[in-house]
Formats: structure tokens, C-alpha cells, sequence
């Protein structure tokens, strides 16, 4: 199956919830992961960013489009 998805995270389904007309589907994502963020220099310099600062990442996306080969 081909997707657009650029960024592909391997994770195995934990549950299934269906409903009546949507399911909630959740995953165990294999650990470790690393990830990175764009930020402007003028946001990393009032949060006063450094090496070894630990953070908590908030990820904003629209879809988790999960794929089965």
C-alpha cells in the first residue's frame, strides 16, 4: 500500500474501540524515538532552550493514518 505520510513511526495496536460509526485505535509506539522541531531563534531564546533541558513535546497533527502491510 502506497501513503503520503512522509513520517512513519512502527507502533502494534493496544485496543480497539468501535463505535457506531467511528473506532478509536490505540498503539504502543517503539521506543526509542527521536524527533525535532522548527523554531524560530527568537522563541528557542525566551525559552531560554539548552542541550540536556528536558521538555515536554506536544505534537499537532490532523491524522495518525495507520498503515498494515
Amino acid at each position: 500500500m502506497k501513503y503520503g505520510a512522509r513520517n512513519a513511526i512502527a507502533a502494534t495496536v493496544t485496543s480497539v474501540e468501535k463505535g457506531d460509526v467511528v473506532a478509536l485505535v490505540k498503539f504502543d509506539v517503539k521506543i526509542p524515538a527521536t524527533m525535532a522541531s522548527v523554531l524560530t531563534t527568537e522563541s528557542v531564546d525566551e525559552m531560554e532552550l539548552a542541550v540536556g533541558d528536558e521538555v515536554l513535546l506536544v505534537v499537532k497533527a490532523v491524522n495518525v493514518l495507520p498503515v498494515k502491510d
